[in-house]
């Protein structure tokens, strides 16, 4: 199958198609974020299997600057 996209390079078109993760991780404390099942709230916890993973880093940026704001300390991280 062949498709395209302006952000995938013609030389490598491969390069780009993989999925890529994302996490939130406290800055200081080196905890990972993750979503509370029972009532949707965030938490710490303490490896990066159990946080919430981003599908997008533009969605993890969203989200770190929505909790800066709020004053949290956190950092986006890319899972390999």
């Amino acid at each position: 199958m062949h498709f395209w996209a302006p952000e995938i390079d013609p030389a490598h078109p491969m390069d780009c198609t993989q999925p890529e993760r994302y996490v939130l991780q406290r800055l200081g404390s080196g905890q990972f974020l993750a979503i509370d099942q029972r009532d949707q709230s965030l938490k710490d916890v303490a490896d990066v299997a159990s946080a919430y993973l981003f599908h997008t880093h533009e969605a993890a940026l969203r989200a770190a600057s929505e909790l800066k704001r709020l004053g949290s300390s956190v950092d986006v991280v890319k899972v390999e």
